[in-house]
């Protein structure tokens, strides 16, 4: 777990979440996450691209990266583009390759995640953990002020769905566990086994 050089937790990012409330439950990386996602311009563009742990699906709505999960060919909920198309898309697939490269360890991309509140303070609150590091839990609840509502905060870290850029692979289990990916364990220890090979260089 990881506080600044006064002791302090890293602070909030100022770019977070366009906020649209949600009812359906889903998980983080999975096309169920898609059931999140609100149409926030009138179209809503998607795209495939090619990655080390599989076919990734990307939807933008023109000015925001609206989804990042696992794809699946039952998961054509919006219009298939070439990334080029769409400068959200083409920003995206282009720091998803420098990312997988080893040359990106921090994205800098606009989001527009649909979630609640709660959601999107967590979703937040993930975005802070450094590359190649890791933190339980009950520290992601402690750094949104809900200590208690562990269990909560592992629901919301399971409907993310902007894996890989909202980092929800960083948090792992009190005992070092890799518990509550959707996108399979075995993608979580690849992204964190990569990120700790790029932190050594």
């Amino acid at each position: 777990m990881t506080t600044s050089e006064n002791g302090q937790h890293p602070p909030a990012r100022e770019d977070s979440f366009v906020h649209v409330n949600t009812l359906n439950p889903c998980s983080c990386g999975t096309p169920e996450t898609a059931d999140m996602i609100a149409t926030m311009t009138d179209t809503i563009l998607s795209t495939r691209v090619t990655s080390p742990i599989g076919m990734l699906t990307l939807t933008s709505n023109g000015s925001a990266l609206t989804q990042l999960l696992i794809a699946r060919e039952d998961n054509l909920n919006a219009e298939s583009v070439p990334a080029e198309a769409d400068p959200v898309l083409a920003a995206t697939r282009e720091q998803l390759d420098a990312y997988f490269d080893m040359r990106l360890t921090e994205f800098d991309l606009p989001l527009a995640a649909a979630g609640t509140d709660f959601q999107r303070r967590v979703w937040d609150s993930l975005r802070t953990i450094p590359f190649g590091e890791t933190i339980s839990y009950a520290e992601l609840a402690r750094r949104i002020d809900q200590p208690k509502a562990v269990r909560a905060v592992g629901a919301a870290n399971g409907r993310n769905p902007l894996m890989i850029v909202v980092p929800c692979h960083r948090v792992i289990g009190a005992d070092g566990s890799l518990t509550g990916f959707g996108g399979g364990i075995d993608r979580k220890r690849w992204l964190l086994d990569h990120e700790t090979r790029a932190r050594l260089g």
